[in-house]
């Protein structure tokens, strides 16, 4: 068994807080799934009060150490978990670090991070913050974002489906094993959909010809999902789903009617911007449901 697998299979799932009310419902979403996983809970709380300021200057200026404080916020978000879930193991862990940075480290040792949208009300919480969008583009873990209706769905699927986007290139297994996995948890089917589009410059007005290249981008698309779900389990209730449309367009259509969309992200060495890809950008800011990115190395 591989690193990456025996991690998957049995690393802590790691969940970022910073006392926001988004980040205490990614509390409560991460310790359900942890449950599902059987996996311990990691709660974690990054600031650079200390590193910067430190607690001379903070006792200089009258206000109180960031330790302490970080400490309730933390703590308060583990205790939160231990209420929901008693017998779940839970640890917390303060870290003087930006909190994209401390996060994408964790992840390395974690099954998966989940992290909330950084807001205080209705119209922030349909941006996504700055932290959620860097962890998701450069932690080698799956990071599953909390969009969308935050109903704390692990445990209660509401809409009953994983949707996973399939692309062009078949070897997206990973995104495809982790909705497998997500799927089989949460005892719901699987909605595999696969975006195409015929080309204008492919397109014709002769009326015996009109149809004949879109059939073949259709059929095209049908094999490059067959393709991708060779390798699913029986036991797995599989809907396949072809359809005409921008991707984008197409899986965010879906997510209105999904516990959780998957997502693949290209991670290319030595490549330092965001490695994400236009559709799990998009997914991250616009997703009506959580949005997990599940990292492929191109």
């Amino acid at each position: 068994m591989n690193a990456a697998v025996e991690r998957a299979l049995g690393g802590p799932l790691v969940v970022g807080v910073d006392g926001s009310e988004p980040s205490l419902r990614a509390v409560d979403w991460a310790s359900d799934e942890a449950v599902l996983r059987g996996v311990p809970l990691r709660v974690v709380y990054a600031c650079l009060w200390e590193r910067y300021e430190g607690a001379a200057l903070a006792r200089d200026i009258g206000k109180p150490t960031a330790l302490p404080l970080a400490q309730d916020v933390a703590g308060a978000a583990a205790e939160r978990a231990r209420v929901r879930h008693p017998d779940l193991k839970v640890t917390a862990d303060v870290v003087f670090e930006e909190p994209e940075y401390a996060l994408v480290r964790e992840g390395r040792n974690a099954s998966a991070l989940v992290v909330g949208t950084r807001g205080r009300s209705g119209i922030a919480e349909m941006l996504l913050g700055s932290v959620s969008l860097a962890v998701a583009a450069h932690a080698d873990c799956p990071v599953i974002v909390l969009r969308g209706s935050h109903d704390n769905q692990a445990t209660a699927p509401v809409r009953r489906r994983v949707v996973v986007g399939v692309g062009e290139d078949v070897k997206e297994s990973e995104a495809v094993r982790f909705a497998v996995g997500e799927a089989r948890r949460r005892g719901v089917p699987l909605e595999a959909v696969r975006a195409w589009r015929c080309p204008a410059h492919e397109s014709t007005d002769h009326p015996l010809m009109s149809g004949e290249p879109a059939r073949l981008h259709e059929e095209r698309a049908v094999e490059d999902l067959e393709a991708a779900l060779r390798d699913v389990p029986a036991d797995i209730d599989v809907r396949r789903r072809t359809v005409e449309g921008h991707a984008r367009r197409v899986l965010l259509a879906a997510s209105r009617e999904a516990d959780l969309l998957v997502v693949g992200a290209r991670r290319r060495e030595g490549h330092l911007g965001l490695q994400l890809g236009r559709i799990a950008h998009t997914a991250l800011h616009h997703s009506a449901c959580p949005v997990a990115v599940i990292p492929q190395q191109a």
